[in-house]
């Protein structure tokens, strides 16, 4: 929806830069006679794990170990051992990369 005259369009989530969307959250789109070009969503964006594999105690960010994790948008993303469901991390939108704890 446009934040300035609330006008909404609707697009098909079956491309990559949809992996990541959530309710509320702002995008830019690029237009072209009134068809959408390209959706950018922000850079960076924390989102919560819904589920992963447990993690052991011990596991460290230097550990160097990965797991794959599922997100509360439904992307699965690779992240650090010591990771676990609840989590809130922060994940680049423009790789699909973890990045932090949130």
């Amino acid at each position: 929806m446009d934040n300035e005259n609330y006008e909404e369009t609707r697009l098909k989530r079956d491309d990559e830069w949809a992996a990541f969307l959530k309710e509320g959250l702002t995008c830019s789109l690029l237009f072209f006679n009134g068809k959408v070009l390209s959706v950018e969503p922000p850079s960076f964006i924390d989102l919560e794990v819904v589920e992963c594999p447990p993690g052991v105690k011990g596991n460290t960010a230097s550990g160097g170990g990965q797991k794959p994790a599922t997100l509360e948008t439904g992307a699965v993303v690779q992240v650090p051992l010591f990771i676990e469901a609840g989590s809130k991390i922060k994940i680049d939108t423009r790789t699909g990369t973890y990045l932090s704890k949130a």
